[in-house]
């Protein structure tokens, strides 16, 4: 089986790889970088294709799902987050609480 084949997957993980990259193509990354994503996070939490055999099953865990809408940094800008520290500086300054 060559690589990047995903016939060993369940129709399910495949679906869920589709509305993963969906997801990440609607946030503006590109369709290459969203599919190589959402595979990635399929097979974090199914731990890959599926397998054959009793008691060879582990439960999924969707942390990494739970994460990613999460993840990156504050929404921001650095110029207000600028802005907020000196409206602080000069709140604190004029309550003579400066010594923070």
């Amino acid at each position: 089986m060559p690589r990047g084949d995903k016939s060993a997957y369940t129709d399910k993980q495949k679906r869920k790889a589709e509305h993963i990259e969906e997801g990440y193509e609607d946030r503006g990354v590109s369709h290459d970088e969203a599919e190589r994503r959402a595979w990635a996070t399929v097979n974090k939490e199914s731990g890959g294709g599926k397998k054959s055999g009793s008691g060879r099953g582990k439960k999924e865990s969707h942390e990494s799902s739970r994460k990613g809408g999460r993840k990156g940094g504050s929404s921001q800008t650095s110029s207000d987050r600028s802005a907020a520290a000196r409206k602080g500086w000069e709140t604190r300054r004029r309550n003579g609480n400066a010594s923070r």
